[in-house]
């Protein structure tokens, strides 16, 4: 209770003079900034989670083969969620004597949960959203249809044993996907009318889904109960499992945001570290005060210990409400750019916020406040007394420790984690080693530059250690914000690349190789980019080396749904573009045995290993391959990808069909009606609508990095003042020494200034390799793009190292410079 008194008292007599301003300020940033964007990515996260629930039209979907429980339903609603069903089954559709084959689709009135039906008034015509669901005897069938039907808007047609009218043609519906599951057109009707039709008979192909929608953790709590009620045959698919060019996206967007985030905390633990140091040498008068009259080491450490815990849960506080206003101010400067509302933001930040300024204050600060405990009582008459140097195993082992336990929490990703940790030691490394160099080389220089220069030079020389320390912070702090102003931008500017203007946006599947010359004729005669024709068949996989994968047990559900299907298999010669080795090595023109690459995620889920051999059956015979290579795959490419690729000869002789991908321009459309006619069993799947739910990702991320990079630049700037001010109470001695002997107020200044430029000149430039090496190596190894070097790293480096370091520098010791002397020689 006694050193919690004395703690409080030194705080406000700390405050009061002073002695907090850096740390207070490192500290408030940091807090700030990081639950800034915290509070705002989660907004931007949310929001494109509700983006990726277009793709299964809600937040949580259940398929079965039967008609879905009713309690389900009764829990989902018990938790404030929004329920819709959908039934789906293959029926005949009639209009004279033409007949067609379709997809038919009943669907309550609350379809879909996510995202919103788009219909046409006539064929390929301009398509408008829509809310209410087809009324009594509608129907709204796809454009295909019609053109199959020889069909209009207005006509009648009969299914099963009810007529309907056809009100509206369906351009797109949320749930439409790029899967391959219906080789015919979809037709929308509400579920009521259903039973008119007489369809559902025993036996009948019918497929039942249950839609959720609403809270967030009321879905996930949902999935828990039904994971553990669901029955035979019944599948939960949640957004996780959505489209895999969506869930692609999503992926490279968060890491993206992790990015911005994670180097705000690099660049505010300097801060504090070089604030704590210098928080530290003030108080150590005071310390050896304390201790010669009488106060035991233990109460020393515990005032400071617990003045630094309470000005850090007053930062976190303060930090934390600022962040919350900042993300508001930002969500209501892009609401006209963002498509839809943000949700609110969750909570998780402001525990971010706490955490990181205790771990912060623990891991940067408390090392050298450790310090004060062993300062000599002597000091109080020998002021060149220093307590003796704390163990490296003290000051790193805590650093790192805080700083992995931030990075852990906010990053998630193991991996990305790793490479972050690892990147900044070689940073680290590297900064250190030149910023010794420069030391060594600068003594060499003094004597053939001017007074202000050799002022300038002779400091860093004779500083050493602290000009070492500030090279290190002002080149990670430039590095930093060269990373984010140029090399961030060519890096969202690469991912935009990925995904042209001109990529495909349509998949057609259902294709007869002996119609392959006839389709290439076609778009070749239209001017359309001519698509290449990729096989395709249907395969179950049934052994894995010896083990049957019936009697097999796979922990995970990705795994296991994929042992209960039949899936897509081709083989190709040449590896695509948009794949990419990551294990083994692909086949060559020598090849003879069966082998087969395996995308990696699925070859996780299966836990196959280089060297398994894969059973499949091909429509009642056996094939065998082994795994050889392992692959990444860009689905978000919008080009016919695989999970299996075979090599050429093993699947040659299988009967299948091939597959394709094209990119028909918006003023085209019209010519799919003719493709139709021309081509009625080729399925034409829209990939327009996604490809837009693709772009709007990376909208929502561009703005959010753009905006975390206004606080990270914060951060950047109290680096720099940190560092400055670090070495403030040296300089004005130093000044008031030189003026004292002579030198001018001018001479003193310009030298000053001549330092900082020096320092600001090296830290850009190594700043400027930095940042290009760590561009390249995002790119990559994490974002899987193509980086060029942008020479103007290198330029801006430079001159940013110099301006920005040269002239805060030499503005932050202004008021040193200017200082009185004799002020200060006498203590003042």
């Amino acid at each position: 209770m006694k050193a919690l008194r004395l703690a409080f008292l030194a705080l406000i007599r700390d405050a009061k003079s002073g002695e907090l301003g850096v740390l207070a300020l490192a500290l408030l940033v940091a807090v700030s900034a990081l639950t800034a964007v915290g509070f705002f990515t989660s907004r931007v996260s949310g929001a494109v989670d509700q983006q990726a629930g277009e793709v299964l039209a809600a937040d949580l979907r259940v398929r079965s083969p039967n008609p879905i429980d009713r309690e389900y339903f009764e829990l989902a609603t018990s938790r404030g969620l929004v329920t819709a069903e959908l039934a789906t089954f293959p029926s005949v559709v009639l209009k004279g004597d033409d007949t067609a084959l379709t997809a038919l689709r009943a669907v309550t009135s609350k379809y879909p949960l996510r995202g919103r039906v788009k219909v046409t008034d006539v064929p390929f015509g301009e398509a408008h959203e829509v809310d209410a669901m087809p009324g009594e005897r509608e129907v709204w069938p796809e454009v295909r249809m019609l053109a199959q039907l020889n069909a209009n808007v207005g006509d009648r047609i009969t299914v099963g044993s009810a007529e309907f009218t056809i009100t509206k043609i369906l351009d797109y519906r949320p749930d439409q996907g790029a899967g391959f599951v219906d080789l015919a057109p979809s037709m929308l009707m509400r579920m009521e009318d259903l039973p008119a039709t007489g369809l559902v008979q025993p036996g009948s192909r019918i497929s039942y889904a249950a839609l959720f929608a609403g809270d967030a953790n009321a879905i996930k709590t949902l999935k828990q109960e039904l994971e553990t009620r669901r029955k035979a045959g019944e599948r939960i698919v949640d957004l996780e499992e959505a489209s895999p060019q969506i869930r692609s996206a999503i992926d490279r967007a968060g890491r993206f945001l992790n990015l911005s985030a994670l180097v705000t905390i690099l660049l505010a633990a300097i801060a504090v570290a070089i604030a704590a140091r210098r928080y530290v040498v003030r108080h150590l008068d005071t310390a050896a005060l304390m201790k010669s009259m009488g106060a035991p080491q233990s109460l020393v450490l515990q005032i400071s210990v617990l003045e630094l815990l309470m000005i850090g849960l007053l930062a976190g506080a303060i930090g934390t409400a600022i962040g919350f206003g900042a993300q508001a101010g930002i969500a209501i400067l892009v609401k006209d750019l963002v498509r839809g509302v943000l949700p609110p933001p969750t909570l998780d930040a402001m525990w971010l916020g706490l955490m990181t300024s205790v771990l912060m204050l623990v891991g940067f600060a408390l090392p050298p406040l450790l310090q004060l405990r062993s300062v000599p009582p002597a000091r109080v008459l020998r002021r060149n007394l220093e307590p003796p140097p704390l163990r490296y195993i003290t000051v790193y082992g805590m650093a790192i420790g805080a700083l992995v336990g931030l990075l852990a929490w906010l990053l998630r990703d193991a991996k990305l984690l790793v490479y972050v940790l690892a990147a900044t030691a070689a940073t680290f490394a590297v900064l250190i080693a030149a910023g010794w160099l420069l030391v060594r080389v600068l003594g060499g220089l003094r004597g053939s530059v001017g007074v202000a220069w050799r002022y300038g030079m002779a400091n860093i020389a004779r500083r050493g250690r602290d000009s070492i320390i500030q090279i290190v912070a002002f080149g990670l702090g430039l590095m930093v914000l060269l990373l984010l102003a140029l090399v961030r931008n060519d890096l969202m500017q690469d991912w935009r690349a990925s995904l042209p203007a001109d990529a495909p946006n349509h998949f057609m599947i259902n294709i007869r190789p002996d119609q392959a010359p006839a389709i290439q004729q076609f778009m070749a005669d239209r001017n359309v980019a001519v698509p290449q024709l990729v096989p395709m068949i249907r395969a179950r996989l049934t052994g894995i080396n010896k083990d049957d994968t019936a009697n097999m047990t796979i922990k995970d559900e990705r795994g296991r749904d994929f042992l209960d299907r039949e899936a897509n298999l081709t083989w190709a010669k040449d590896l695509q573009t948009d794949n990419r080795i990551v294990a083994g090595t692909w086949w060559t023109d020598a090849t003879t045995d069966p082998q087969v690459s395996v995308e990696i995620e699925l070859a996780n889920s299966l836990g196959l290993k280089l060297g398994d051999e894969l059973t499949y059956d091909v429509a009642g015979e056996t094939v065998k391959a082994r795994v050889t290579s392992f692959r990444e795959v860009k689905w978000d490419s919008f080009r016919p990808n695989f999970f299996m690729v075979f090599s050429p000869g093993v699947l040659d002789a299988a009967t299948g069909t091939l597959i394709t991908s094209v990119h028909i321009p918006t003023g085209q459309r019209a010519i799919l009606n003719d493709f139709i006619r021309q081509f009625p069993e080729v399925v034409a799947i829209d990939l327009e609508a996604i490809l837009a739910q693709v772009r709007g990702v990376m909208d929502k991320a561009t703005l959010a990095v753009q905006y975390v990079f206004g606080f990270t630049l914060l951060a950047g700037v109290t680096v720099l003042l940190a560092a400055i001010q670090s070495t403030r109470d040296e300089r004005r001695y130093e000044s008031a020494m030189l003026r004292t002997l002579g030198a001018s107020r001018m001479t003193v200044l310009q030298g000053v200034a001549a330092e900082f430029t020096t320092l600001g000149l090296l830290a850009g430039t190594l700043a400027a390799f930095g940042a290009s090496a760590a561009g390249y190596f995002l790119a990559t190894e994490l974002f899987n793009l193509k980086y060029t070097l942008n020479p103007l790293v290198w330029l801006v480096g430079l001159a940013s190292g110099a301006l920005l370091v040269g002239l805060s520098g030499t503005w932050a010791a202004r008021s040193v410079v200017n200082h009185p002397p004799i002020a200060t020689l006498r203590g003042g």
